[in-house]
């Protein structure tokens, strides 16, 4: 949100958690990412990690694309409202995306945390619907990190 960007790629020959934690160095703050497990150390050593919504929707649409399912759909819905909301507060102030997200993302990110919670009871555990609610699930904390912070983009 702030007006200088910049996007960073740094290629290496594996996908070693060293090269992430060289990379990073000393730096602390607010780290948007995956899943990736060479971001752990950084999490225990002072930055704080946020997950990336577009990645835990990416899990839905491809169950959606592949079967046309149901639960797939529901979770691409929620998803959709919330970047309708990203899209309508992306020109505002921190101060004031944080409080436009407070009152209309949480609740909407609530009620899928919930419902997420209470589909993943049903499903086998080697379901492809399974392991897409396990991701949002296990990062869920990570991933709906942006509702607090202003300054944390989406995705």
């Amino acid at each position: 949100f702030e007006d200088m960007k910049a996007v960073v790629y740094d290629f290496c020959e594996s996908r070693a958690g060293e090269h992430a934690r060289a990379f990073l160095g000393d730096w602390k703050g607010s780290l948007v990412c995956d899943d990736f497990s060479g971001y752990k150390a950084g999490f225990a050593n002072g930055l704080t990690e946020a997950g990336c919504l577009a990645h835990a929707r990416r899990k839905f649409f491809d169950l959606h694309a592949a079967n046309k399912s149901q639960l797939a759909g529901f979770a691409l819905e929620q998803f959709a409202n919330v970047y309708d909301i990203e899209r309508e507060v992306k020109d505002l102030n921190a101060d004031q995306r944080k409080v436009i997200r407070q009152q209309h993302s949480k609740p909407i990110l609530d009620a899928l945390h919930q419902w997420m919670t209470l589909q993943r009871q049903k499903l086998p555990d080697s379901s492809a619907t399974a392991r897409a609610l396990d991701y949002s699930l296990r990062r869920w904390t990570a991933l709906t990190r942006f509702v607090d912070d202003g300054q944390l983009p989406v995705d």
